[in-house]
Order: structure tokens, then C-alpha cells, then sequence
């Protein structure tokens, strides 16, 4: 998943986004609202992590803006405030989830995982494309029975498109799932990684519809 960081401490941004990235995701890091609105007019995010307290403002107006536009982005609160009617105020405007500091970042890394299968309409970690067993919270993959090893981008790829078993991604939403605003992306990073998905976990696997884009090319996923 591509996530947008909002968080002002540089040690806990840092420990954030080491986690986030070691999970497969790709992270901008922003440590104020004003920067945040920015990057969220400019990227497509699949996930927000927010601080409440920001130097030029609060968390829970950033939120309550987005959301009074329409913006259904999975938003996870990560806070000092750990006051029952803090919780319900950040759940009332729009959180999906609220998370005291500190906290585990093993904790952080499943309670994403956990909103990110309710937002892709599948609560069961457990998933099955064609002879593939997928089991998205341990990020492991099995065809016809046997393990598959994948790297952090090939499996960030591929969740991407389990997580859409119907929907036809183009070569750029591709990209800015996959990269943040700091990375550099070669032009034909998105071909070199498919072949190898295909080549790992069938030729049919990923379907190219030439001149707009790919889309999951398996019989759809069940659970």
C-alpha cells in the first residue's frame, strides 16, 4: 500500500516508517497539516497514519476536513491522547481505528493490515486466486501447495491486485502504489515486475489489456 505519515516526533516518524516500509508499503512522511493536505490533493493514499498534535494544527481538524470532502481514505490515529472522549471524538469524525502511544509497531503493522482488508470489502486474511493460497496478514503465498518466496515489491504488487480482484489498474496507479514521492521509478518497472509475478506464480495470473492497463487474470478471488 502507498500511506501517508502525518507525525512530528522525528523518532517515532522514523520508527513508522521503517516498519511501514519493512511490511512492503511505500510511505511519504509529512510532519505538519499543511504539508499533509498537500500531499493528499497530490498522490493517491490507501491509508493515513495521523498524529492528533501537529505544530501547525490539529489531526482531528485535518480529518474532519477530508472527510467533509468525501475523502473515504482509511485514516488510523496514532496519539498521546489516551482519554476515552478523545477516542470517541477521533472515531466520530471519521477514524478508522485509534492507536495510544506508545505502542508496538508490530501492533501498528497488524491493525493495518486489519483496516485495510475491511476497506477491500474482505475481513478473512485468507485468500484463494486459481491453485494460490494467500494469507495476507503473514504475507505469504502458497501454489499447489508450496511456499513462494516473494520480495517487498513483488508482494506489494500483488496485494494490490488481490485487495481489486476486478478492477483494471494502469501502469501509473501501478507506480504510485508502489513508490513514494522521493523514489525514483524506471519506465518499464512495472513490466519487469509482472513478468516476475507471472513467472512465480503463473503466466495467467496478471492480465495485460493492451493500452490501459492490467488487472488480476485468475478466476476471482474467494475466501
Amino acid at each position: 500500500m502507498r500511506m501517508l505519515l502525518v507525525e512530528d516526533d522525528h523518532g517515532l516518524g522514523q520508527a513508522v516508517r521503517d516498519q511501514c516500509i519493512a511490511d512492503g508499503h511505500s510511505v511519504d512522511w509529512m510532519t505538519g497539516v499543511k504539508d499533509a493536505g498537500v500531499a493528499i490533493l497530490s498522490a493517491p493514499y490507501d491509508l493515513v497514519l495521523l498524529d492528533l498534535m501537529l505544530p501547525d494544527g490539529r489531526g482531528l481538524d485535518f480529518l474532519k476536513g477530508r472527510r467533509l470532502a468525501g475523502d473515504a481514505t482509511p485514516v488510523i490515529v496514532l496519539t498521546a491522547r489516551d482519554q476515552i472522549s478523545d477516542r470517541i471524538a477521533a472515531l466520530d469524525v471519521g477514524a478508522d481505528d485509534y492507536l495510544v502511544k506508545p505502542f508496538d509497531l508490530f501492533e501498528l503493522s497488524a491493525r493495518i493490515r486489519a483496516v485495510a482488508r475491511r476497506y477491500a470489502g474482505n475481513p478473512n486474511p485468507l485468500v484463494t486466486v486459481a491453485d494460490l493460497e494467500i494469507d495476507l496478514a503473514a504475507h505469504s503465498i502458497r501454489r499447489a501447495g508450496k511456499p513462494v518466496q516473494l520480495t517487498r515489491r513483488e508482494w506489494s504488487l500483488f496485494e494490490a491486485f488481490v485487495q481489486r480482484p476486478n478492477q483494471l489498474m494502469s501502469k501509473a496507479q501501478l507506480e504510485e502504489r508502489l513508490y513514494s514521492f522521493d523514489a525514483e521509478v524506471e519506465s518499464n518497472t512495472i513490466e519487469v515486475y509482472i513478468g516476475r509475478l507471472r513467472r512465480k506464480l503463473g503466466a495467467d495470473i496478471i492480465e495485460t489489456v493492451r493500452g490501459m492497463g492490467y488487472r488480476l487474470g485468475a478466476p476471482e478471488a474467494h475466501v
